[in-house]
């Protein structure tokens, strides 16, 4: 295996949680009178800020955004985290096998990291080595919070690889120079033909594909 570290991204990779927050926005859009449907959310929602969402449903209502929605909307996922949340097929192995140190570096609060990663009883795995764009104030598809964690995990970005799901994650790591695997269950195939992005479905796939690294 080439890479000498592994910066995983969490919401979808790690948790299977986009699913879960993306209902909470339709059900809380729908309140406010904004009609959008689940597959709308998730084809433009899914590894977006929680600020780039907030803007664009304040540009669609009549009326201003709630104060209290972002208070809200945290309530809510993390409780629907609570009844739901489960770690990603496969990545509980993955991290098992793996023989070099790994990271997660997310577009959400630190606190959520960790709460969702508690819940998936992940936590333990990633003690100290959890990054969160809200700490550099920077959010993907800006490449910061990649190069962030690789410079805070002591490796050069041709010595990491990113392990994404979302396509502005996905920009973000190639805006930094990293090479990606992308987890393709519920995207779609828009870097089909970019020779630094590798599409996989399944986490049992990841190592005999980095083992094949030249």
């Amino acid at each position: 295996m080439k890479y000498k570290c592994v910066i995983f991204d969490c919401d979808g990779v790690l948790v299977d949680s986009e699913i879960i927050t993306c209902k909470v926005l339709v059900s809380m859009a729908g309140e406010l009178g904004l009609d959008i449907n689940l597959d709308f959310t998730v084809k433009n929602f899914m590894g977006k800020s929680l600020k780039h969402i907030m803007e664009y449903l304040d540009t669609q209502l009549d009326v201003p955004l709630p104060p209290n929605f972002e208070r809200d909307y945290r309530a809510r996922t993390f409780t629907k985290f609570e009844e739901e949340l489960q770690p990603i097929e496969g990545v509980q192995d993955l991290i098992a096998q793996l023989d070099v140190p790994f990271c997660v570096a997310s577009s959400g609060p630190l606190n959520k990291i960790k709460t969702n990663l508690t819940i998936t009883q992940l936590a333990d795995k990633f003690t100290n080595r959890m990054f969160s764009c809200y700490e550099i104030n920077s959010w993907k598809p800006e490449p910061d919070i990649f190069l962030h964690a690789a410079k805070t995990m002591g490796f050069k970005t041709s010595e990491c690889v990113v392990v994404e799901d979302s396509s502005v994650g996905v920009q973000a790591a190639l805006a930094g120079g990293f090479d990606v695997f992308r987890y393709s269950h519920n995207s779609s195939d828009d870097f089909a033909n970019h020779t630094k992005v590798t599409p996989f479905t399944h986490m049992n796939q990841l190592l005999p594909l980095w083992s094949n690294e030249n």
